[in-house]
């Protein structure tokens, strides 16, 4: 295949992505509040079964494969890896063959350190081969970016598997590694949005090890960590009136993991969810009134303030911590602009983790 070939292909994806953006973008963030007419709804007491949940779930509108990574370099500093495969349909109803295929894909690609923030997007059409996932043997791509397993991967684990990215300025190989089944997030992997019935399904697998080599301006260093895979799928995760989120990853002292997430409305009303995941893998909801996100620090990007710093108080759990981002000026300045990058946190609790901030 032609390299003109490949890049009409990735322009007209990225066209038909942003073109629904612009038609979906006043309602709620990348216009994840518009009504999902047709499309089918996610309901309580779903059961999961993998490997076939790993793969593509093309009758809902939307979907992601996202995965991040909080490493070090060989001299101790630290950084930062995004790499996320997102699947968008344009309507319901059937498949079309071809590139009467109603799918869009956008993949994402980021590293982050101290001193730098670099990105990189592609998008591609549905139907032609040039991204997709197959649930097994597993494999996650759009164009020569991929996540991807083999014989050995076990599907409870969704684990070994490889991974790599590469933009202008930067490229990644990974290898990831886990012990543990993957786990189901909000109430057995139905994840609440609102009060109005908007939802996802919702599982993640926050245990793996991750080791490999990151390469800045031809600079080759070897970098390891602790990496965190999230799958979502839904036709209308928000609601028409609330505008972002504001979501954490955390890797908590003695392999305790932390997922809490605030939904924000145009009315200044939020919605707090989370999960505490234990080091045997059990997963439970942490909704309690006394919860609460509070903002310490904003960063100014491109006319946004962005609340880049934290406190973070569970008092049912005992927790409370400040958070600090590595780069405050992470900001991914692609089709769906947003602010992801790693963190630190110290209190009661110390460790990593990554931020992402939605909707500003």
């Amino acid at each position: 295949m032609s390299a003109e070939m490949i890049s009409r292909r990735a322009f007209a994806g990225g066209i038909a992505a942003l073109a629904f953006a612009r038609r979906a973008g006043a309602q709620g963030y990348a216009g994840l509040g518009v009504t999902a007419d047709g499309f089918p709804p996610v309901t309580p007491g779903k059961v999961f079964s993998f490997p076939t949940d790993h793969g593509p779930h093309p009758e809902f509108r939307i979907e992601w494969w996202y995965l991040t990574a909080n490493l070090t370099d060989g001299s101790g500093a630290a950084c930062g890896l995004q790499w996320t495969l997102f699947r968008q349909a344009t309507r319901p109803g059937p498949q079309g063959e071809g590139w009467a295929n109603q799918q869009v894909w956008m993949g994402h690609a980021a590293v982050t350190r101290a001193d730098t923030h670099r990105f990189s997007e592609l998008f591609a059409r549905g139907g032609v081969g040039q991204a997709g996932v197959h649930a097994k043997p597993f494999m996650a791509w759009i164009d020569n970016w991929e996540m991807k397993g083999s014989e050995r991967t076990d599907d409870r684990i969704l684990a070994p598997l490889t991974l790599k990215a590469s933009g202008s300025d930067f490229s990644y190989a990974l290898t990831l590694e886990a012990d543990r089944p993957v786990v189901l997030q909000g109430d057995g992997g139905y994840s609440r949005k609102s009060e109005r019935g908007q939802a996802s399904y919702y599982y993640s697998q926050p245990f793996f090890r991750a080791r490999g080599t990151l390469t800045l301006d031809d600079k080759a260093v070897d970098v390891s960590g602790r990496a965190w895979m999230d799958r979502e799928w839904s036709s209308q995760p928000l609601s028409p009136d609330q505008t972002g989120w504001d979501w954490f990853s955390l890797h908590l002292p003695n392999d305790d993991k932390l997922m809490l997430y605030r939904l924000r409305q145009n009315d200044g009303r939020e919605n707090l969810f989370g999960n505490w995941i234990g080091p045997d893998g059990r997963s439970v909801e942490i909704a309690a009134p006394g919860n609460s996100l509070t903002p310490l620090a904003m960063t100014e990007i491109d006319g946004r303030r962005l609340p880049t710093s934290w406190r973070v108080n569970l008092p049912a759990h005992g927790f409370a911590i400040e958070t600090t981002p590595l780069n405050p000026r992470s900001w991914m300045g692609t089709g769906f602009s947003y602010w992801e990058g790693p963190i630190r946190f110290t209190g009661t609790h110390n460790g990593v983790g990554y931020l992402e901030l939605t909707g500003y």
